[in-house]
């Protein structure tokens, strides 16, 4: 009978359309062609061809894509409502402005606590800022975002650049990104993840299509391996054997007590680790992949393996770290079990497609209203194809008339579904009409409701910063390993835990704000540096807290002479106003000698002030 086969996963929300969800409940092979290449798994299809779907509604788009399954072009009409929604809600979830903070470097400045952990705090900090200066952070942090937002995830990759000194970051398509997740629930992160994609034939150049992979693998750290040439005359990553016959060890490691595992002591470890990340990059004719293969079990065998700039062989290349540095940034906080984030738009995709039916409808129905249907009946002069224009007189006999098919009537009665709809897309999108700017000015409510209206923004804004908080703190964790894994002289010490910042997204009336902040910081309740970063967050444009706490503290001369009355430290003081160098000293306190006074003597009067001595007063 043809009935599809009811699916329920991930992408369920996408099953009434037909182009993803056809007999079978598989999506249209001629709409999702990259989605069903040879060596993508079965698992896989549906979400590549739900990657697809969305970047369509994107880019309004959606329409040819669903022609692709029905033969029929409907002359569809989509107005962008797609892309606008996805923009204003990545937008809200990054607020204006984003900050690496790292945790106890605002306090760098405190005379109190640990001052050598605030000093190192507060330097991971400054080098943090500049590396992501550098790597242009900013801006790979909105790509992955709009891969996030309208695909559902984002994905990042890091990797040591010796010539830079620096990792480097890139974003990637989601629809490379290829984990390995098992069946045990208690593993966090994948032990190996692919990076996989189709290059496409160039006869020019003689080339094939093709595959390309790139791999990275947490495994048992092995033996020392360097390029060589084996038996067969071909490169290859081979054991180095010692002068006695025995492997040779990679410089500092060591076997651990019992002998059976290769242990390595990384500069972020307490103890000793036995794993390491190894990265593979290999190129495969899609010929060659024949029988039961998919990118989780390709032959190395009859790849191309690609050679790095330095001639070292990308294959089972130990990084010397013990981590995958690849970091999956989703949407929404995945269900239970799970890894996979959802679209913002989502859930709202029918409503979409009824707003894309309406505005076709409105627009069929404005060209009869701005060029009506006339029906003439007794013109004088007999007229085939009539056409209406401007100035076009007609003659009617004695009874003629002329009948409009009026439409506009339809065409409004169009337009008010029209707004029904994005009422209720706002509002299953939790987005308000004032969040997108198309609120009527001058029918806002008071402060109050206004503020109301917006607690449904509040709920979506904080669940999506949610679900990235913990992948950004793990992005900023391995930034600082691979500088360490590096061996960068400017970077020692420990691992600080770092996290990104998001800014404000809903208008803040600064002066109300800036009037709180102050009373507080008068009445001690809060810090000068919590102050500022409040201040930051209001929308006040501090481009950096501890040096405007530097130049603040340099001219609060009341405030030091407070501190220096109240301990009577100098340097304190000193430290406190920034002073560089060393105090001047001071010379020691002039100790006037004390008046002994003299006993009176018989037959004298005692002086009286102003007098001289011996002498009485006259009169």
């Amino acid at each position: 009978m043809g009935l599809k086969t009811f699916i329920l996963d991930c992408w369920s929300w996408l099953n009434y359309k037909p182009v993803f969800h056809s007999a079978g409940g598989a999506p249209n092979r001629r709409a999702y062609p990259q989605a069903y290449s040879r060596w993508v798994p079965a698992t896989d299809v549906r979400r590549l061809a739900a990657y697809t779907t969305m970047e369509a509604y994107h880019a309004a788009q959606a329409g040819p894509l669903a022609a692709i399954q029905t033969g029929t072009d409907d002359d569809r009409r989509e107005y962008g409502d797609a892309a606008m929604l996805n923009e204003a809600i990545q937008a809200h979830i990054l607020g204006r402005d984003q900050t690496i903070v790292v945790d106890g470097a605002d306090n760098a400045n405190t005379p109190k606590g640990d001052a050598g952990g605030q000093e190192h705090a507060q330097a991971v900090q400054d080098r943090l800022r500049a590396w992501a200066q550098d790597e242009q952070f900013a801006m790979r942090l909105q790509q992955a975002e709009h891969k996030a937002v309208v695909q559902g995830d984002g994905v990042y990759y890091l990797g040591w650049d010796p010539e830079r000194e620096r990792p480097r970051l890139q974003v990637t398509d989601p629809g490379f990104y290829f984990p390995e997740i098992g069946e045990d629930p208690s593993t966090d992160y994948p032990y190996r993840v692919h990076l996989a994609w189709d290059l496409p034939a160039d006869p020019k150049r003689g080339l094939k299509d093709r595959m390309r992979r790139i791999s990275w693998e947490l495994a048992p750290i092995g033996v020392l391996h360097t390029t060589q040439y084996g038996d067969d005359g071909r490169l290859a990553r081979l054991p180095v054997v010692g002068d006695d016959g025995t492997y040779t060890l990679t410089p500092g490691d060591t076997l651990d007590a019992d002998g059976r595992w290769i242990q390595r002591q990384y500069p972020w470890n307490d103890k000793a680790s036995r794993w390491t990340c190894y990265l593979t990059d290999a190129t495969w004719l899609l010929e060659d992949l024949t029988g039961d293969m998919d990118v989780h079990n390709l032959p190395l065998s009859r790849a191309d393996i690609a050679v790095r700039a330095d001639g070292e062989l990308l294959d089972r290349l130990d990084l010397m770290i013990d981590f995958v540095p690849v970091v999956h940034v989703p949407n929404t906080v995945p269900d239970a079990e799970e890894h996979w984030g959802r679209p913002a738009l989502a859930r709202v995709l029918q409503l979409l497609d009824d707003l894309a039916g309406t505005d076709t409808d409105s627009a069929h129905a404005s060209a009869t209203t701005g060029m009506p249907v006339i029906a003439a009946s007794g013109l004088m002069t007999r007229r085939n194809n009539l056409q209406v224009k401007a100035g076009l007189v007609l003659e009617l006999e004695t009874g003629g008339r002329l009948d409009v098919l009026d439409t506009a009537g339809q065409l409004a009665e169009l337009r008010r579904a029209s707004q029904d709809l994005l009422d209720r897309l706002s509002a299953n999108l939790r987005m308000p009409a004032v969040a997108l700017g198309t609120a009527d000015q001058s029918q806002l409510p008071s402060g109050y409701a206004l503020a109301l209206s917006m607690s449904p923004l509040d709920m979506m804004v904080a669940t999506g910063r949610l679900a990235r908080i913990h992948k950004y703190r793990l992005l900023l964790k391995m930034v600082q390993r691979l500088f360490m894994a590096g061996q960068h002289p400017n970077w020692t010490g420990p691992v600080v835990p770092a996290h990104l910042e998001f800014g404000p997204y809903t208008p803040t009336d600064v002066s109300a704000v800036l009037t709180d902040i102050a009373t507080a910081y008068q009445a001690h309740l809060i810090s000068l540096e919590t102050a500022l970063r409040l201040l930051t967050e209001a929308g006040w444009t501090i481009d950096d807290i501890d040096a405007e706490i530097e130049r603040i503290q340099s001219r609060a001369f009341d405030q030091a002479g407070a501190l220096a009355d109240a301990t009577g430290d100098q340097q304190a003081v000193r430290d406190f106003l920034n002073l560089k160098g060393a105090p001047p000293e001071q010379p020691p306190a002039v100790v006037l000698p004390q008046q002994v006074p003299q006993p009176p003597q018989p037959g004298r009067t005692p002086a009286e002030p102003g007098t001289a001595p011996g002498k009485g007063s006259a009169g």
